[in-house]
């Protein structure tokens, strides 16, 4: 692979990459013993020493004991500056003062009625508030929270076919596990993208009404969306996550979301906005407020809880009242549990301020302009990408726009080197190249540094 920075060009090769990666697997599995006992305890009662798939890693994970603030230690006692935070859920740290006290006080109080409490009302004022949209539900999770929302609008509607980004994860019900990690000669022209089960069990009636579209391309939405109707299957809604956060990140660009927003309304396709990694993460309101475009439904969960399973949708008053009517049955017994709902309160009232969004923007730009200066001194391929708490490096020789773009240029090796040289160096990621980085409010400059610091000494080494 080549590398082109401050007018030179050099190459990496591959061999050298390997090399590192040995290295620092070998290093990482001396520091985790204790993991490696645990997980080979583990895998006798829980498949693969793990609860999720997404929490495997090779030879074993890394199995954490507690977390304070922006630190996170693992159970041999290393300390990491956490820049996983559970997939992006914990933007505001762990065992923050605010949401121990309030989840504390409720404890003792009850912790579940499956009846509203007052912590309900309150957070769904402050939802509507902040988004625009001005009925709220809750759920337990993103994954129920969009598949909520994709049976509203297709009982609104009455249809059954829905369209998707290519690429984009929108949780683990059948509706949305279609065309998500696909080899490169598996996607298909953006004009006829292939729908494709994402792991087996997923019946192909159900695929085959999941239609996936590029992203950060209105003409080619239209034209699919134009040709559905044509053949009788108008869909029933859009669903979208207004930033990709499932290629690292990959932004919208410029006038691509007002373009779909305009899509939509012409057609009378209800435009959903994912924003379960990006919502109450890149401004008070999500990318709805960020990007300026409001979309009919909007999906929240990961940061809602601050570290308690929690999600919401929200929406227009037409659209829920088919929810109101009972036309569409939404239901859950934990939704607005007390615990929950006591630390989303706190969440937004107490952390999630206005200071806390200036603090964020200003560790992410200084993340991200950092990031970028290594990579240009050092001559290694690739960009940050970066929109507050959100961002990732894309090792690559090209833009990232959309799906068919990250699989065609992507370099899957330097991200799983970054993974071992952060561990190793005391920054947890979260695995895989598809992730992003996620700061909470309790991070510091100096947990920034840690980060530059190991992406530095592994730029040095890798063309040294």
């Amino acid at each position: 692979m080549t590398a082109s920075g401050s007018g030179v060009t050099r190459v990496v090769a591959r061999a050298r990459v390997a090399e590192l990666a040995a290295r620092e697997s070998a290093r990482l599995d001396v520091r985790t013993r204790g993991s490696e006992a645990l997980h080979a305890r583990a895998v006798r009662s829980m498949t693969s020493g793990v609860p999720s798939s997404y929490q495997v890693r090779d030879p074993w994970p890394i199995y954490l004991t507690r977390g304070l603030g922006s630190k996170v230690w693992d159970v041999d006692g290393n300390e990491y500056s956490d820049f996983h935070n559970g997939f992006g859920s914990m933007v505001q740290g762990h065992a923050h003062p605010a949401i121990v006290r309030a989840v504390t006080e409720r404890v003792a109080l009850g912790t579940h009625f499956a009846m509203p409490t007052e912590d309900c009302v309150v957070v769904s004022e402050e939802l509507a508030r902040r988004f625009g949209l001005p009925q709220w539900r809750y759920v337990n999770s993103g994954s129920e929270a969009t598949m909520d929302a994709i049976r509203i609008a297709r009982g609104v509607t009455g249809r059954d076919t829905i369209v998707k980004i290519f690429g984009s994860y929108h949780g683990h019900h059948d509706y949305v596990m279609v065309s998500i990690g696909t080899p490169y000669d598996d996607i298909g022209p953006a004009e006829n993208m292939n729908s494709l089960g994402y792991g087996a069990g997923i019946p192909r009636v159900v695929v085959d009404l999941t239609v996936p579209v590029p992203f950060n391309d209105a003409p080619a939405m239209e034209r699919r969306i134009a040709a559905l109707a044509a053949e009788g299957r108008l869909p029933a809604c859009v669903i979208m996550e207004p930033a990709m956060m499932n290629l690292g990140v990959v932004l919208p660009e410029p006038g691509y979301l007002a373009a779909v927003r305009e899509i939509t309304s012409r057609y009378g396709v209800i435009l959903i906005f994912d924003e379960v990694k990006t919502g109450l993460c890149v401004a008070a309101g999500g990318a709805t407020e960020r990007f300026g475009v409001r979309p009919d439904l909007v999906t929240l969960a990961k940061a809602l809880g601050g570290g308690l399973p929690s999600g919401a949708i929200g929406a227009t008053a037409e659209l829920m009242e088919a929810v109101a009517s009972d036309r569409v049955k939404q239901v859950g017994t934990y939704n607005g549990n007390p615990l929950t709902m006591a630390a989303a309160r706190a969440s937004l009232f107490e952390v999630l301020t206005p200071d806390a969004y200036t603090h964020l923007d200003r560790l992410g730009g200084r993340l991200t302009a950092g990031c970028d200066e290594i990579l240009t001194r050092h001559g290694i391929p690739g960009y940050t990408v970066g929109i507050s708490s959100k961002g990732c490096v894309h090792f690559t020789d090209a833009p990232i726009r959309d799906y068919t773009s990250f699989m065609a240029h992507q370099n899957a090796e330097l991200p799983e080197l970054a993974w071992l040289y952060n561990a190793n160096r005391n920054v947890l990621m979260a695995p895989g190249r598809e992730e992003e980085w996620t700061l909470s409010v309790q991070h510091t400059d100096a947990d920034v540094d840690r980060y530059l610091d190991s992406l530095d000494q592994m730029a040095r080494d890798l063309v040294g």
